[in-house]
């Protein structure tokens, strides 16, 4: 296979370029070589690089910042993915995008499942669904893969705010009331390498199997599992911190912390239907040991 990785930059996209090694010949750019903004150059490269499988990890990620841009916001996460999968359609090739679980409101009691209805409350999760849809409406056979509050060790994300918060202060203010599953940018990476080895080339080691990845497309959860909330995470990062000193972790209600964008209280995804057809995803504390380690 052929496999194009966007956002090889990105925390996701970065890892991706790695695990998907021998799986085929991993093509991976960033957005100088082709910018999801301008929707010719989608096609046009496309169009030259001919890929077998496209593996879509870019995207508009600021999620306050898109309160104040939201048609640049819903140009890279809602219409891009549309053009991507329709090219792919018409290479026929196979497309796996990634979403989010800020496509919920988060006032579900207990693990969103992908049958329940999406109702986001911000600029950001309306144009991530946006995508979502529009990769389901091209007819090329997909995977939507919804994850949730991704870290690494790279990149901007809450693991590395707090190590570095955690170096100079004496405790740290963290929300309480939100609850999710961390969710490693590694786990991510080699979860997808492993569905993409599991469903594999076509028959003749040409293209893929279309059938089996028609048999397979639709939308799937993956994060870690278990949950625990922004405070519990930063709990658990800083009881790995190396050094004596080690700040005191206070809990603050959401209310104490103003934000541009509304996120929701709730953002436990059930996994099941992931885990019944490819695999099985490891703890959101397990994984953060291996990170930090």
């Amino acid at each position: 296979m052929r496999i194009l990785v966007t956002g090889r930059n990105g925390q996701v996209g970065y890892e991706l370029e790695r695990s998907l090694q021998g799986l085929g010949e991993v093509i991976a750019i960033d957005s100088e070589e082709m910018d999801l903004a301008d929707f010719d150059a989608i096609r046009a490269f496309m169009r030259e690089v001919k890929p077998t499988l496209v593996v879509n990890p870019a995207a508009y990620t600021a999620v306050d910042l898109a309160e104040r841009e939201p048609e640049l916001a819903m140009r890279i996460n809602g219409e891009a993915p549309g053009v991507i999968a329709e090219e792919a359609r018409k290479l026929g090739a196979a497309v796996i995008h990634y979403s989010t679980d800020y496509v919920f409101d988060g006032n579900k009691a207990g693990a969103y499942s992908e049958d329940d209805v999406a109702m986001p409350l911000n600029v950001y999760g309306r144009t991530k669904l946006a995508g979502e849809q529009a990769v389901q409406a091209s007819g090329a056979p997909h995977m939507i893969l919804r994850t949730s509050w991704v870290y690494g060790s790279r990149g901007r994300n809450f693991l590395r705010t707090v190590k570095r918060l955690a170096e100079d202060r004496d405790e740290l203010r963290i929300v309480n009331d939100q609850y999710g599953a961390p969710t490693w940018c590694r786990t991510i990476a080699d979860t997808t390498a492993h569905i993409v080895a599991m469903l594999g080339a076509g028959q003749h080691g040409a293209g893929i199997d279309h059938d089996l990845w028609q048999s397979k497309s639709g939308l799937y959860h993956l994060t870690a599992q278990g949950q625990t909330s922004w405070h519990g995470f930063a709990q658990t990062i800083v009881a790995h911190w190396s050094t004596e000193r080690k700040p005191a972790v206070i809990p603050i209600a959401t209310k104490d912390y103003p934000t541009p964008a509304r996120r929701p209280a709730n953002s436990v995804l059930s996994c099941q239907k992931l885990m019944e057809t490819f695999c099985q995803l490891p703890r959101w504390d397990s994984a953060l040991g291996l990170c930090l380690e």
